[in-house]
């Protein structure tokens, strides 16, 4: 394996023809350090846990997605729009390219989970999930159907970041890995540079990090908490 990309706040431009496009609004990134022993077993084949001031990092993030659209068309009503949770790792593949793992995706439109799940081999899980202000706070609520795994997020946003290695390390990712059918892919992304705020962790209810695989990170307070009021996100083919 080649020494990882370095980390740009500026994504290369998607090679070939523009699959589908999302607007992402009013993310918290809570991030716990963890040992990247924990994490390796996780990732999909030849792909390395990525490293930043001595561990990997394991990043829970609510947010609402928005106006998706396929191959440039109108944004799709309904099953377009909803509230997700997702739990996601950071790897480098064999090639040095720096990208993200999902470990699952809460979504509130069963049709859109099971999309994912079909056409990009995603662990999304079809959930009840909402997003509600409360006062200069915002909640995040997730629950799978069925009675599984449950989170309660609620965080306050504060003042713009600037020049911060570690904010870029954990936001600027520019595809993701995904196994399939035996092989691991590269699906890229771009988006405008993230506008990135520092956040104020008010109550943290979680039980999907554990349910990914990783018990006990979120018994503890996360390492980074981060808020951002969003991008518009394209995605290219996967390689």
């Amino acid at each position: 394996m080649i020494a990882p990309e370095p980390i740009r706040r500026t994504a290369p431009p998607l090679a070939g023809r523009e699959i589908a496009s999302q607007r992402w609004s009013d993310l918290t990134f809570l991030h716990w350090r963890v040992d990247p022993a924990r994490v390796a077993p996780l990732l999909p084949p030849g792909v390395a846990p990525d490293e930043f001031d001595g561990g990997t990092w394991v990043g829970l993030i609510p947010f609402l997605l928005d106006r998706a659209t396929l191959f440039g068309g109108r944004p799709v009503p309904y099953v377009g729009r909803f509230v997700e949770i997702n739990v996601r790792l950071y790897g480098v593949g064999a090639s040095g390219r720096r990208g993200v793992v999902f470990r699952s995706l809460e979504a509130s439109r069963l049709a859109a989970v099971l999309a994912a799940r079909a056409v990009f081999g995603l662990p999304y899980f079809w959930s009840r999930t909402t997003m509600d202000a409360e006062g200069d706070a915002i909640r995040y609520r997730s629950r799978r159907h069925g009675g599984g795994a449950s989170s309660a997020v609620v965080s306050r946003p504060g003042e713009m970041v600037e020049a911060d290695p570690l904010a870029d390390f954990l936001t600027a990712r520019w595809g993701m890995f995904t196994a399939r059918r035996g092989r691991t892919r590269f699906l890229p992304n771009e988006h405008e540079p993230w506008p990135v705020h520092s956040a104020e962790l008010l109550e943290l209810d979680d039980e999907l990090v554990a349910a990914a695989g990783l018990p006990g990170v979120t018994d503890r307070a996360p390492d980074s908490v981060l808020f951002s009021p969003g991008v518009t996100t394209r995605f290219g083919r996967d390689q």
